[in-house]
């Protein structure tokens, strides 16, 4: 009989166990966070999850939200799609978060959307510019403006801002965020008068592409399209140099973070971005001082695309008087505001309404540095 009471009484004990850490915690609003923070495209990740956290550390010092701090339980996918899977699975099966930012790049939100609306759990997106990320449904948001957006952005601006007339290109056919980009830009541009005169490709892993820039060189472009993430244009811009073209080379927000990342050969480069750190705007200004008295470096646009994930969320929670997924995703579908990547609001496939920048790499104080260049309305 002692035997069998002690059994009974394990197995209580073990239940209760389980009851227990299987109960969610609602005295805190966790927040999943998924970021390339090693890898090839860690400064996404990094700079990301740095704006995050200077967001929750803002809220947290005012009260937190609904009376509740917030706290964010991150994890690195190393920019692999595979592993965005597995951290998204341990955030809302371990973890029991609800709502998630990420992760960084297209391939990788890519893969967990569907899981995410299957779930029901609430996605936000912040930099995720492929078109079709929002596909899945209506729990799925981004921050960022969309590939065919920012095509179109460096078309009309190599067209008309530069006065180029022959464009090359050069872009990875194995990567959505390449052939997007390239495919728009090419369809602008032409659009606004240019013509194609080069259209060359690469996949990814590739380091030389020297073949390629020669057939450039031959087509005598005014122009060459970049559409890829910045330690690859490092290299090709490297390279197009050293062939000798110093024609202007432009791109999109990939080449966030390529100012660290490279050297002179960039000069003359420009590129379309979500927000310039240059920027007189109050909302700028304040984020960028508050960054770098936090981080000691001035955010690209990454940083500031966490931070205004984190501001939509609060303030929907906050009209919302709920941290509940599904009563905040209502309210995230009614933003309207100010954030410091511009006055927002959502299409209806929670697409942001915005303008772009166009930003010019320089040099300051011989230090390479991003500038404003011009403003593109949607």
């Amino acid at each position: 009989m002692k035997k069998v009471i002690k059994t009974i009484l394990i197995a209580l004990f073990t239940l209760m166990f389980f009851i227990g850490c299987s109960k969610e915690d609602t005295s805190v609003i966790k927040i999943g966070g998924i970021f390339p923070l090693s890898g090839d495209v860690a400064v996404y990740g990094v700079e990301a999850k740095n704006g995050i956290e200077l967001a929750i550390s803002e809220i947290n010092a005012k009260g937190g939200v609904n009376g509740k701090q917030v706290v964010l339980i991150s994890e690195d996918d190393e920019g692999s799609p595979e592993k965005t899977v597995n951290a998204f699975k341990k955030l809302t099966s371990k973890d029991k978060v609800k709502i998630v930012i990420g992760s960084l790049t297209s391939g990788c939100t890519a893969a967990i959307t569907t899981l995410a609306q299957n779930q029901k759990v609430l996605l936000i997106a912040p930099a995720a510019t492929m078109e079709s990320i929002t596909d899945a449904g209506n729990y799925v948001f981004r921050v960022c403006f969309i590939d065919p957006f920012q095509g179109t952005v460096g078309g009309k601006f190599a067209a008309e801002s530069l006065d180029s007339k022959r464009a090359a290109v050069l872009y990875d056919t194995d990567n959505d965020y390449s052939v997007g980009l390239y495919e728009n830009f090419k369809k602008s541009f032409v659009a606004n008068g240019g013509s194609m005169v080069a259209e060359e490709s690469y996949t990814t892993g590739d380091v030389d592409f020297n073949a390629q820039i020669t057939k450039i060189k031959s087509a005598n472009p005014d122009v060459v399209y970049l559409p890829d993430y910045y330690a690859t244009v490092s290299l090709i811009a490297k390279q197009l140099r050293a062939q000798d073209i110093h024609t202007p080379i432009v791109g999109a927000d990939g080449w966030g973070g390529l100012v660290d990342n490279a050297g002179d050969e960039v000069l003359n480069g420009f590129y379309s971005d979500h927000y310039a750190a240059d920027s007189t705007d109050d909302i700028v200004v304040s984020f960028v001082n508050a960054y770098k008295d936090r981080y000691k470096s001035t955010p690209v646009s990454f940083a500031a695309l966490g931070y205004d994930s984190v501001y939509i969320l609060k303030d929907a929670m906050e009209r919302a008087g709920s941290e509940e997924a599904s009563i905040v995703r209502n309210e995230v579908e009614k933003t309207n505001g100010a954030y410091v990547t511009g006055q927002l609001t959502f299409d209806a496939k929670r697409n942001p309404i915005k303008s772009a920048v166009m930003m010019e790499i320089v040099k300051q104080d011989s230090v390479l540095t991003p500038v404003y260049k011009a403003t593109v309305n949607p």
